[in-house]
């Protein structure tokens, strides 16, 4: 069991991490649970066999799905940050946002979009993006201060900042 283990605990507990959203310590649990239905198997089980590895990770993904519904048919609990969170993420919210963004930088002139694409976008600092653009750092300073305030009057006029 222990060699069973060590060949496909990392493989096991990236697949629990992916489906848990990286609660690393949620994902050791359903491993050491996935390990323990194997053990309780383990008569039935052929470590060399082919199959074993699928059938690893099917049981992983059950204990996960067993564990989501567990949480859905009791009230959540304080300290479970895990009950906020679905299994899997709802990037719609998330593309919509980007996109109405994206929308309302265009209003921007030219040099207010630069720089806050080198601020926020690729994080630079002011003095990295004073010496990338050629401008003083007092200007990035106050272009950032400007182009803020145009890019929430453009979010405002989308309906999206009140």
């Amino acid at each position: 069991m222990n060699a069973l283990y060590q060949q496909h605990r990392g493989a096991l507990l990236r697949f629990a991490l992916q489906l848990l959203n990286g609660d690393w310590h949620r994902a050791e649990d359903v491993l050491q649970e996935v390990a323990l239905r194997a053990w309780r198997h383990s008569e039935a089980l052929d470590p060399s066999a082919e199959s074993l590895r699928p059938w690893l990770f099917t049981v992983l993904r059950n204990v996960v799905i067993d564990g989501h519904r567990a949480r859905r048919a009791r009230p959540p609990e304080i300290s479970d940050p895990s009950s906020v969170e679905p299994i899997v993420p709802d990037t719609v919210e998330r593309t919509l946002t980007a996109r109405v963004v994206a929308e309302a930088m265009e209003d921007l002139t030219p040099p207010h979009r630069e720089v806050l694409v080198h601020v926020y976008y690729l994080g630079h600092s002011v003095a990295q993006t004073a010496e990338t653009l050629g401008v003083a750092e007092g200007t990035v300073k106050s272009r950032t201060h400007y182009a803020m305030r145009a890019l929430r009057a453009a979010l405002r006029a989308r309906g999206t900042v009140s």
